[in-house]
């Protein structure tokens, strides 16, 4: 796989770092059975052990991660979240680590959503923009957010309120 221009990318044991005009990513894999080389702006990847479907899997996977840290590096994820509520006004509130989720179903206590790594979440009246480098954040933190605002014990075709992913 050939090594986009902007992108760096280094092997320091078994942590690849990708740094790009959008940030840097960092993650950690098995370098028993995958072994990552970078030689003239390609980056290879190869396996010591018996080819079999298990090991190609895992070899599969780790090119479609490394794919994945060369996009976000380079373009970032955006995710958009929508605040959808009937009767009582949903006040979304974005802080340091964590999103505030006030007022849902009429509740007095705020239910709280955490924001992973470097992940910025933006709101703006009922929509809320959750961008970053690293796409597993960048999911993570919107999957916290419609979590929290998930019902359980009233019939969820009638209580429609929470956060949901729009886009």
């Amino acid at each position: 796989m050939k090594i986009p221009e902007g992108i760096t990318l280094n092997v320091e044991g078994n942590m690849l770092v990708v740094k790009g005009p959008k940030g840097g990513i960092k993650k950690v894999f098995d370098n028993e059975t995958v072994n990552v080389t970078i030689k003239d702006g390609e980056v290879t990847f190869s396996t010591p052990l018996k080819a079999r479907r298990k090991v190609n899997a895992a070899v599969n996977t780790v090119r479609a991660h490394v794919r994945n840290m060369f996009e976000g590096a380079s373009n970032g994820y955006v995710q958009k979240l929508s605040v959808i509520y009937s009767h009582f006004p949903i006040t979304v509130e974005a802080k340091p680590g964590e999103v505030l989720i006030k007022n849902f179903l009429g509740e007095k206590s705020v239910r709280r959503a955490r924001v992973m790594g470097s992940v910025k979440v933006e709101v703006k009246k009922q929509d809320i923009t959750v961008s970053g480098s690293d796409k597993e954040e960048v999911g993570q933190t919107a999957a916290n957010m419609h979590l929290a605002t998930r019902i359980v014990g009233r019939d969820n075709r009638k209580f429609q309120d929470g956060i949901y992913l729009v886009q």
